[in-house]
């Protein structure tokens, strides 16, 4: 950043009516992160903490921030507001201890720094891909706005973030649902080494926001008084007018991106002009002159930010290291949740339904029984989505509840995140399973890891329209299931008819946890079954037993297994066919028996033969019952190249033809 007008003048401070009770509160909730990272400094070269993310000379927007908003107002924060955790008064022994990797950390040892959150005290974590954190924001805005609740959020981004897309899809969806979101962009120069002019043509971030729609304002960001009176008086009418608002804090990281990395790439004389604007240095300057602040005062605040801050290291240095618990490691993958399978009546009424219809039939029932589940996706109101699952649906919830979004996958998975975080459900429809692909980070790396890292739930299923069998081309056939099999703190669910369709959808949206649900675009209208009407649940993680045989064990989901039913057919095997219904928990004991049933065993899926599914649970059969097989364990699948279109091409890239041919070979081995 050039040196402007800010670092040739003097900082002025304008007091307004504010008492000196307040600038005083300012002053030292200002000068306790200015203190600690002081002592962090001193941590990090003595090697008793690993890293350090410095916001040295930025302090004044994290304290001007968190002081003038309501203490139940969220704030979603980055690397360089340790002010926005002490000035939400979080325990000091619990934030040294999250630096050090202790078990009373709020991550308990599994994540670093300021990678973490806190409900308690209406804080949301960053992740360290940045950007993602601008859409989970509006999802807790949303929530606001849907419960009427007088709120306003407030969301971090550094200027060198902003160059990614979820910072343009997380200010697009505030602005088209005017959510009552701050967002907070702190441009201080550089993204670890580039400078601003390399991450962007424009100036000032104030020149994008009315391309938005949305307010804009700039702030001199290391003037703590002139921070939070702008976000004090913003935050008011917000709540009264709930809109979204862009806030440029001009500023200056005096230290490296990292303590390593240093700052030698950075002009001296533009150091020694944002050193004269040092925040707390200025602010204390300022409270002297006018008489608020004067030397005995001065010196008990700093012997308490001192007590404060070696009490609690104290604490956290003498907290053993952590003894790893492995039950305890795996239990916290997912949030705690006892599935209650709710059956059928006995004599429940039944209707003839297609895939298609016991899915809009369970959604239907399920935003009936949650008045708190939230639908998002490209298309889904008036028109119905492409495929009328929610046909009809806007006019019975509402526009509210089923909510037609801009083309934003990532933004959209993480509202539904942010939404979960205020306690609500979050059904996303992808519009294709292949554009998911826009909102991996979302899915694998928050949803998936929330729980885990800092116990926080992540309420969304995500649905899934898949496959191929239509002529519809690389980019609307693709079976992406594989790509989340490997992710711990997911569920996949594939039906393959429609009870099941129903049933395992309602079990998914009872469930607190991150889902992904697969419905074959191809079974949609092709399938029918009589199914029960009323709502009902299918057991999560069980498989099912679609045809029970004597001479062949044939695993499958989806459209699997239909192929496998027509190949037995065809060359009249006695097979058993095994439905898995859920990819992720998939069901070890039921695959155990059916190859212990009948010794020989063939995996079929429909995605692409190398790294799927089939592949892990094919070595998983040879590892754990290797002694009840009668053959080579075998699998079969799609030809590893995209999905061609031409209709000839695509039936050759499908694996039913090379399915029925191994499973004859399986036969006669």
């Amino acid at each position: 950043m050039e040196t402007t007008d800010l670092t040739s003048q003097k900082m002025t401070f304008d007091r307004k009516n504010y008492s000196d009770k307040i600038l005083l509160e300012l002053y030292e909730s200002l000068l306790m992160p200015r203190r600690i990272e002081e002592k962090m400094l001193i941590l990090l070269r003595q090697g008793k903490i690993s890293k350090w993310f410095s916001g040295w000379g930025q302090e004044a927007i994290s304290i001007g921030v968190v002081n003038a908003l309501q203490a139940d107002e969220f704030i979603l924060p980055m690397h360089r507001n340790l002010g926005i955790f002490t000035g939400r008064n979080m325990p000091l022994e619990r934030l040294f201890a999250q630096f050090q990797g202790k078990l009373s950390g709020f991550t308990k040892g599994r994540d670093r720094s300021f990678h973490f959150g806190s409900i308690e005290h209406h804080i949301v974590g960053m992740i360290s891909h940045l950007g993602p954190q601008l859409a989970i924001a509006d999802g807790i805005g949303l929530a606001d706005k849907l419960s009427k609740e007088k709120k306003v959020t407030v969301v971090f981004s550094g200027d060198g973030a902003s160059s990614e897309g979820d910072f343009h899809e997380g200010l697009n969806v505030a602005a088209v649902w005017k959510l009552p979101v701050i967002f907070v962009v702190e441009h201080n120069g550089y993204g670890l080494s580039t400078p601003s002019e390399e991450q962007f043509a424009f100036k000032y971030f104030t020149e994008k926001g009315p391309g938005y729609g949305m307010e804009a304002i700039r702030v001199q960001g290391n003037n703590v008084l002139e921070v939070y009176d702008q976000i004090k008086t913003l935050a008011e009418d917000v709540r009264q007018n709930p809109r979204p608002i862009l806030v440029e804090a001009i500023t200056f990281r005096m230290r490296g991106h990292e303590e390593a990395s240093g700052t030698k790439y950075v002009p001296k004389q533009l150091m020694e002009d944002w050193a004269k604007l040092d925040p707390v240095e200025n602010y204390e300057r300022y409270l002297e002159e006018i008489g608020v602040l004067d030397e005995k005062t001065k010196e008990k605040i700093n012997k308490r930010i001192k007590k404060a801050i070696n009490d609690g290291l104290d604490i956290a240095f003498a907290e053993e290291a952590i003894s790893p618990n492995l039950e305890t490691e795996l239990e916290d993958v997912y949030a705690p949740f006892s599935q209650e399978v709710i059956s059928p009546t006995l004599n429940s009424q039944k209707s003839e339904k297609r895939l298609v219809d016991a899915i809009s039939d369970g959604l239907r029932q399920s935003m009936e029984k949650y008045p708190n589940l939230i639908l998002m996706g490209q298309d889904i109101g008036e028109y119905g989505g492409v495929f009328k699952i929610t046909d009809g649906f806007k006019t019975l919830f509402g526009a509210d509840r089923v909510r037609n979004t801009p083309l934003c996958e990532s933004a959209i998975i993480g509202a539904g995140l942010g939404l979960s975080i205020k306690g609500y459900k979050a059904l996303v429809e992808m519009q294709f399973a292949d554009f998911v692909s826009v909102g991996f980070n979302q899915i694998v790396n928050n949803l998936a890891k929330i729980h885990y890292r800092w116990g926080q739930q992540a309420d969304v299923v995500i649905r899934m329209p898949t496959g191929a069998g239509m002529a519809a081309g690389p980019f609307h056939s693709q079976s992406n299931e594989a790509w989340f099999f490997h992710t711990p703190g997911l569920k996949i669910i594939y039906p393959s008819n429609p009870y099941d369709a129903k049933g395992l959808l309602n079990a998914a949206l009872e469930d607190p946890n991150p889902y992904l649900y697969f419905e074959h675009k191809g079974m949609y209208r092709s399938i029918s079954a009589e199914i029960p009407d009323e709502y009902y649940t299918v057991e999560i993680g069980k498989a099912r037993l679609a045809k029970g045989g004597s001479q062949v064990s044939i695993i499958t989901y989806g459209m699997g297994v239909h192929w496998a039913m027509k190949a037995s057919e065809e060359l009249n095997l006695s097979a058993d066919i095994l439905d898995l219904r859920t990819l992720l928990p998939w069901d070890q004991e039921a695959v155990k028996a059916t190859v212990k049933k009948t010794g020989k065993v063939i995996f079929l899926q429909e995605d692409c033969l190398t790294g799927g599914i089939g592949a892990e649970i094919c070595a998983w059969i040879s590892e754990h019952c290797f002694e009840f097989l009668d053959a080579p364990v075998m699998r079969e699948g799609s030809l590893d190249t995209p999905v061609p279109f031409a209709p000839s091409l695509e039936k050759q890239f499908l694996p039913v033809e090379r399915f029925k041919e191994k499973l004859n070979r399986l036969i006669e081995f």
